[in-house]
Order: structure tokens, then sequence, then C-alpha cells
């Protein structure tokens, strides 16, 4: 794409809710691009999906190639890219990329998703560098076939991934903070028959040191006791990166998500978001909603343009 080419939508994120919203702003005959450095955000790694309509079970990379094949073919481009800056222009916005590659937009949908959240623990950045820590055990798990693994969290992603866990590693620990586990009901009758045998609940437990020096070898927990492992992964949810947000002075929501209208506006006169950088359903991220929102936003950013005054 020229440096000097302007097109209707600019989307950052090429997740489920990105291409959701290239697909419509493509059928409405928008020129569209999508710029995302990690294609397929969350959706990608996961294991198996099976609560996306149309789809009794489908790996999650293999739908978001679905998706983007489909975007492709109505005439979107999809750009490898990790966006750096953002400026307002006449009539858009100008937005570099890590590549030094520069894009104009007319408007943007902000779909980049949310970061892992970390523990915030010393030696956590190191090891995570292919040394032991990870933070998508659909991912990764299955590099630990025959080993001893630990999954910190409760929610739903923390067992899909212990799911597909037992599968490889030999023993699998959940360090749970609270009192149980909080999964949709027919991924914990899944894991049930493994609890008490590959499994083992470590519950009202926290993870407090990670041990080792070149790797991680276990992990200190909150009741003293020294946890060997081979790998540690982390499933405690995510946070939402705002700092291209904030530099183009939209507001964010008290949860520290992009504030969105009904119609996925923002307070920015064509600036639109959608996905898990917004919390319009609460903690309910699903691809389904994802896709929704995306959907909506394209079709406000085709309202916008379609506005003799619609300039910035």
């Amino acid at each position: 794409m020229s440096s000097l080419e302007k097109v209707d939508v600019v989307i950052i994120g090429s997740g489920m809710s990105g291409l959701s919203a290239a697909l419509y702003a493509s059928r409405y005959e928008l020129s569209t691009i999508v710029i995302g450095h990690e294609f397929g955000g969350a959706t990608s790694t996961a294991w198996t999906i099976e609560n996306y309509p149309g789809f009794k079970a489908i790996d999650g990379y293999d739908l978001m190639m679905k998706v983007k094949e489909q975007v492709e073919a109505i005439g979107a481009k999809v750009e490898a890219d990790k966006i750096e800056k953002i400026t307002k222009i006449a009539d858009g916005f100008e937005l570099e990329g890590e590549s030094g590659e520069k894009y104009r937009g007319k408007t943007i949908i902000f779909a980049h998703g949310a970061a892992r959240r970390k523990l915030n623990l010393p030696k956590e950045d190191d090891f995570s560098q292919g040394k032991g820590v990870h933070y998508c055990t659909t991912c990764d798990g299955p590099l630990y076939k025959g080993k001893t693994i630990a999954i910190v969290g409760s929610s739903d992603a923390a067992v899909k991934g212990a799911n597909l866990a037992v599968q490889y590693a030999t023993k699998i620990f959940m360090i749970v903070r609270g009192d149980k586990l909080h999964p949709e009901p027919i991924n914990y009758e899944r894991l049930k028959p493994y609890i008490g045998q590959k499994v083992e609940l470590l519950t009202q437990t926290q993870v407090k040191e990670l041990l080792g020096e070149q790797r991680l070898t276990g992990v200190k927990l909150s009741n003293g006791q020294d946890l060997p492992l081979d790998g540690l992964f982390v499933e405690i949810g995510a946070v939402p990166e705002m700092a291209l947000v904030e530099s183009l002075g939209v507001k964010l929501d008290e949860y520290g998500y992009v504030a969105v209208n009904t119609v996925m506006g923002t307070n920015e006169p064509g600036v639109y978001a959608a996905g898990d950088c917004t919390n319009f359903f609460g903690h309910f991220k699903q691809d389904i909603t994802a896709a929704a929102m995306g959907s909506v936003a394209a079709t406000s950013a085709f309202g916008f343009l379609q506005k003799p005054h619609s300039s910035n």
C-alpha cells in the first residue's frame, strides 16, 4: 500500500472483530485495510471452538483463516504490521507502523483486543521468552508432552486449557485464588473425570515466586510450598492496551476499555471500536459478540462517510 493512498477505513487488529468489520466495510464498497501484528487475535490460539454458529467444531486458527479468505475475496487488504503512532490529518488520520510504512484513512476502527494479564513477578518476563512461562495453554500446551505443568486461573479459558493439556502433560496443577473453578458447565464436565487424578486443584492458593535461574523449575506458593514444574501457564484474563487510543483523545470507561455507544462510536468523530478492547458486553467476550461489534462499527463508519461534512 502506498503511503500516500488514503482508504475509507483503517482497522487496527486482525482478530474476529477486526475482520468482521472489514467484511461489512468491504460489502459497503468502502476501501478497507486491516492492520494487525498478531493475526487472528485470541481466537487463532484457541484449540477447538464449538460455540460459533455454523460450525459444530473448528480449530480457532482455521476459523480465522476462513474469515480472512472471505474478507480478502471481496477486496479488503490484510497487512501484518504493528501501529505505533496515529496523527490526525485533514479529513482523516495518518498511521505509522513498526515496519516504517505509513497508512492513511478517513475513519479508524480499533479492534486490537487486549493483552494477557501477568502475575507481575520477578523473572516473569525472562521466563516468558520460551523458558517455561506461557499465557496460552491451547497454544503452547502441546510442548509439554510427558511433563508436569501448572495453570493459574479459574476461568473458562483456564479449564479449556486444562482440557487440552490432559492429552499431553503427565500432571496438571490448577492454581486457583478462590475456592472453586468458574468455567462453562460443558467444559467443567469434560475436565471432571481427570480431577483428583491427572489434574490436581490447589484452591485458595497463589503463586508468590518463580523458581529457577536460566528457566522455570517451579513456583513457591502462598502456603509456603515449593512446587516443581516444567511449565507454568497464566490464564487470568487480559487488559487493554490503550496508549494509541488515548493519543487521539478517545475516552476510556471506568475499567480502562474504550468507551463506546450503542453503535460502537467513540467521543471522537470517525473513530470506532469493537471487540475485546471495549467493555460493551462486560466480561462476556466471545467471538460471536466480537463479530457483531465489528459489523456494527463498520456500519457506523459507512454512515459517517456518507455525510458531506464528515471530516476531522
